[in-house]
């Protein structure tokens, strides 16, 4: 079956350049794939997949698709809200859950369809931590199409109690001089040289 799959990512996002891969493989495999920047520009499809999409989406530009699927690399609904994959490798936690959920108005609180795992080493600094959080994002995308629309029925709600990681801004990226590299290695690991970097004051 030919589905109509739309991609919304923010042209600013360190996905961006890497869907052309996830494009390819959806129409070789006979779908049409569209990819826009803006969530507006989302028209009527069977599937639309909001990969690393930093904007509100509203509930008009939800319903344009029969589907819309979010990825949230965190064993939901522990973990919602933002920057998961960073928080967790704070935390010292090489196996990372990853969801594939349905896109709603209430923050990554849709049903799940399908899980998977990046798994690191503990050693990956943030261009390969970003590789694997590609290759298991890409692979729900693939894995839900290969498998639409006989996956809906695999549906199930998210239960217990949430958390919430907090929003990540330039002084989460302040290393202390009073501690030691090692201490400080896997904060090191997941800043952003451009948009983030690591920084420190010494010395007044």
């Amino acid at each position: 079956m030919s589905l109509k799959i739309t991609i919304a990512t923010t042209a600013e996002s360190w996905l961006f350049p890497l869907l052309a891969g996830l494009q390819q493989d959806l129409c070789r495999d006979g779908h049409e794939v569209t990819i826009v920047a803006d969530a507006n520009e989302i028209v009527t499809s069977d599937i639309t997949f909001l990969l690393s999409y930093w904007g509100i989406v509203s509930a008009d530009v939800l319903a344009r698709s029969r589907n819309t699927l979010v990825v949230h690399e965190s064993d939901l609904p522990l973990g919602r809200g933002w920057s998961p994959v960073t928080w967790q490798v704070l935390a010292g936690i090489n196996r990372i859950p990853v969801c594939l959920i349905e896109a709603v108005e209430r923050f990554d609180e849709g049903d799940i369809y399908l899980t998977d795992h990046m798994e690191l080493g503990g050693d990956e600094l943030l261009p390969e931590i970003r590789d694997e959080q590609a290759r298991v994002t890409f692979k729900l995308c693939r894995d839900f199409v290969r498998q639409y629309p006989a996956i809906l029925d695999q549906r199930r709600a998210q239960t217990g109690s949430g958390t919430v990681y907090r929003r990540r801004g330039p002084a989460d990226s302040k290393l202390d001089p009073q501690r030691t590299i090692a201490e400080q290695f896997n904060l090191l690991r997941v800043v952003d040289n451009d948009a983030y970097p690591a920084h420190f004051e010494l010395g007044g």
